[in-house]
């Protein structure tokens, strides 16, 4: 079976279409960790995305700040961090704001990295967008922002009968 045909089988009612939307997102994450962790050696796709935010936040963000962005937990931002910190990309520190938090903090490294180093995948990340217009581009924007309340639904509903079964 090739995905050609798993498309076409997936495509016949609704109810198939969301599997397949489910499993595409599953399987499109897979190979783009995959083929990122292969090209850039210095830094996962994991320790990619972490960086890419602390670099683009105008303020200091806790681990568990950090973890809610990334859909993960508190305790994996702490193990991602200390890998970065021992690359030098990021120093942790108190928080200003609140003395029992810790936070993520960017180094000089860490603009060298996506200035210099960075830079020459950021053509090749272009690649994975050139099948599409710019309107397919917005629409595809669009859909993923919607996706992300999709899964907040997800989350409330889970704790809710969690909470019921309490």
């Amino acid at each position: 079976m090739n995905l050609d045909d798993l498309m076409t089988k997936f495509s016949s009612s609704t109810e198939n279409q969301r599997k397949a939307i489910f499993s595409t997102l599953f399987i499109a994450g897979n190979k783009l960790q995959t083929l990122f962790d292969n090209r850039i050696p210095e830094v996962s796709l994991k320790q990619f995305m972490l960086l890419s935010i602390v670099r683009q936040s105008k303020e200091q963000l806790t681990f568990t700040q950090l973890g809610n962005l990334l859909g993960c937990s508190r305790q994996n931002i702490k193990k991602l961090a200390d890998v970065l910190v021992k690359k030098g990309f990021i120093i942790i520190q108190q928080s200003p704001y609140d003395t029992r938090a810790m936070c993520i903090c960017p180094t000089e490294k860490v603009n060298a990295f996506f200035l210099d180093d960075f830079s020459e995948y950021q053509e090749e990340l272009n690649y994975l967008f050139e099948v599409y217009t710019d309107k397919e581009i917005e629409t595809l924007f669009i859909l993923l922002s919607k996706l992300y309340t999709g899964i907040e639904n997800l989350e409330n509903k889970v704790v809710n009968i969690k909470k019921q079964g309490s």
